[in-house]
């Protein structure tokens, strides 16, 4: 359980929080929203202790384990492999195993039978709660996750350093996901995943126990994984008891019956108001002027939910009219160097007015893929051929870098027209993306990464396109903008192609879809929820399609050669077979282990049972001792030999 009581937190004398009072009840999956800057951070920073609220309390339970992703890494784990960081991801586990170490040496030399109990209940309840946080599994549990969010195994090994910032960041996620956390704080998780990875992480949490805070834009995850949303808004927070799609209804219907007593509130006080101008003037009507007046004064004013809608809009002009093929993509190979090829041989058409998707695993080629189409990079070999009086507005992740922050955002668009062009339109276009009056007088370098993007989409359309190319287009949105580019998006009767791990967006806009995998695109004629069934179906049909996948280099390109890419299938093969050979060894060297600790135990029962004058206590301890040994050697070999058993059918799968 978690307790907010009257929380107030200010920040340069602004509310961000007043006078909350919440409660998260122990096993509830808590879906947070609102606006982004609203106090959803803060919220979670007084959950872990990181920051204090001005007044009132925050109780939670003292046993709580809180598992928290961190966004930054220490500089000492840095040199870690990706392995052992991830697997270190219980630090109680550490204390008890050297305090069991101690304890073991100290009940070899006790003489003393009190002491001696004392010392067996401690190692026993050490033990005990070594086991019950799954000691013995975390490094299967941490190979399991981080291959679930896209590592290679032949990668685990690797230095945690030699990982993107991306990339740590996910391995982060891993770590605190099998922490065994009693509480977990997860602010938006699946920033740095591609959608195979979030699909993964909704399954996994899923399954979670625990109690479950998220704070996401992704409304993917909010709908499958929150049964409670708490709404952040204006220093308030409001619980709700459904997920995503429930307090979106349930919030309009809130805000329908406000306004109801609104207007029924409001037409009362007239009614009132007129009566008393009509009696005041009259002595005769003095007492009923004055009751009337008691009737207005104790008529309470109504105060409708602060509005969550956006405060911007987003609209796309109609796009100029273009011939029946946006681009034709002939025979295209591509790599960063000829020797390295992302693309070969590639054949696509993408007629006019439809709307695709790109989608594969994190340096897979997508944002170079949509480069390609949008003329910025070139083939190696191939051509990609627009169609008839096609135009492309594209949309970059990295537009924050390419604009002047001293420009205002009314000089920032005029800055896309052509030479010579009228500016006449200009206003217009900044109005249709949310920016009038003061709001275009604004400096680009203050404005949030939410106002960003509506800006780069009207630097776009002050020359409206019809082939519209967005690459992660809802990154720094909140659910409400989400939710109107999403719908501006289906309604452009342009072309689209885009980038994005946000899968409701995707879901809701995408007709088709291209799969990015080492070195081809395949196309997939029907919407995410198709492509979800024919991929399964392909996956299933030939194992090798799920596992013959590259890992990004230093640059975050997944670049392989032709050549490359019959190795790379070889290399899952070795890299299976590697992993399959330490297996083996392990457990029979855990099988060597067993039988030397039974047989001592073997020797130690006969001695006490031989009559003969022999040290009890001495030989009790000790064979307590290896009881203890025995069963975490047993449980070792149980989950080595299920690894073993996993791997022999991996192997077979890839084999076949």
């Amino acid at each position: 359980m978690i307790d907010f009581k009257n929380i107030s937190k200010t920040y340069s004398g602004e509310y961000i929080l007043k006078d909350v009072n919440c409660r998260i009840n122990t096993g509830e999956r808590v879906g947070v929203v609102g606006p982004n800057g609203a106090g959803k951070s803060t919220l979670f920073g007084m959950v872990t202790g990181e920051i204090v609220p001005d007044s009132g309390e925050i109780v939670i339970p003292k046993d709580s384990r809180l598992g928290i992703m961190r966004q930054h890494i220490a500089e000492c784990d840095l040199g870690r492999s990706l392995l052992e960081f991830t697997s270190d991801a219980i630090p109680e586990l550490k204390t008890y195993s050297a305090e069991l170490e101690k304890i073991e040496n100290l009940m070899a030399e006790c003489e003393d039978d009190a002491l001696l109990d004392t010392l067996l209940k401690r190692h026993g309840f050490l033990q005990s709660s070594i086991e019950h946080l799954g000691a013995y599994h975390l490094d299967v549990e941490a190979k399991q996750a981080l291959t679930s969010l896209g590592f290679p195994v032949a990668k685990l090994d690797d230095k945690l350093s030699s990982f993107s910032g991306g990339w740590q960041m996910r391995a982060a996620l891993a770590r605190v996901l099998i922490s065994r956390p009693d509480i977990l704080l997860l602010d938006e998780p699946s920033n740095y995943l591609d959608i195979p990875a979030v699909e993964w992480l909704c399954r996994f949490l899923a399954n979670f126990q625990g109690t479950l805070l998220l704070i996401s834009h992704d409304r993917f995850l909010l709908r499958k994984l929150a049964d409670i949303t708490l709404e952040v808004n204006r220093g308030t927070v409001t619980r709700y008891a459904g997920n995503y799609d429930f307090y979106r209804r349930e919030r309009e219907q809130r805000k329908i019956s406000l306004e109801a007593a609104k207007r029924n509130a409001d037409h009362k006080k007239e009614q009132l108001e007129r009566m008393i101008d009509r009696f005041r003037a009259k002595s005769t009507k003095a007492a009923a002027a004055k009751s009337a007046q008691k009737k207005l004064d104790r008529i309470e004013d109504v105060k409708l939910t602060e509005s969550l809608d956006y405060h911007g809009v987003i609209r796309f002009p109609e796009p100029p009219p273009a011939g029946a093929e946006a681009a034709r993509i002939e025979n295209l190979s591509f790599g960063y160097t000829p020797d390295k090829l992302l693309f070969e041989d590639v054949s696509l058409d993408i007629p006019a007015g439809e709307k695709l998707a790109i989608i594969g695993y994190n340096g897979m080629g997508k944002t170079t893929l949509l480069k390609l189409i949008a003329g910025i990079l070139k083939p190696l070999s191939g051509r990609i051929v627009p169609g008839h009086h096609i135009q492309i507005g594209y949309q970059a992740q990295e537009f924050a870098e390419l604009v002047n922050d001293e420009l205002s955002v009314y000089d920032a668009v005029r800055a896309a027209l052509p030479p010579n062009a009228s500016t006449a339109n200009v206003a217009n276009v900044a109005g249709a993306f949310g920016f009038s009056g003061d709001a275009m007088k604004k400096p680009c370098g203050v404005l949030s990464g939410g106002e960003k993007i509506r800006l780069q989409m009207a630097r776009i359309f002050v020359n409206p396109p019809n082939f519209l190319i967005l690459d992660e287009p809802t990154t720094h949105l909140d659910l409400a903008a989400r939710e109107l580019l999403q719908e501006a998006v289906r309604n452009y009767s342009g072309t689209v192609a885009m980038v994005s791990h946000d899968i409701e967006f995707v879901r809701n806009t995408a007709q088709t879809v291209w799969e990015v995998a080492p070195g081809k695109v395949t196309k997939f004629y029907g919407d995410y929820d198709y492509y979800l069934e024919k991929s399964a179906a392909l996956n299933a049909a030939d194992p090798m399609n799920s596992v013959s996948r590259a890992f990004p280099d230093a640059n975050g390109e997944n670049t392989i050669s032709a050549k490359d890419r019959r190795r790379a299938r070889a290399q899952a093969r070795s890299a299976i077979q590697q992993q399959l050979n330490k297996a083996k060894k392990e457990v029979e060297k855990l099988e060597a282990l067993l039988d030397q600790q039974s047989s001592r135990k073997a020797v130690i029962v006969a001695k006490l049972a031989s009559g003969e004058k022999v040290d009890f206590a001495k030989l009790n301890t000790e064979l307590a001792a290896l009881d203890k040994q025995i069963t975490e050697t047993e449980s070792k070999w149980e989950e080595q030999a299920m690894e073993l058993e996993a791997l022999r059918q991996e192997n077979d799968r890839i084999n076949s």
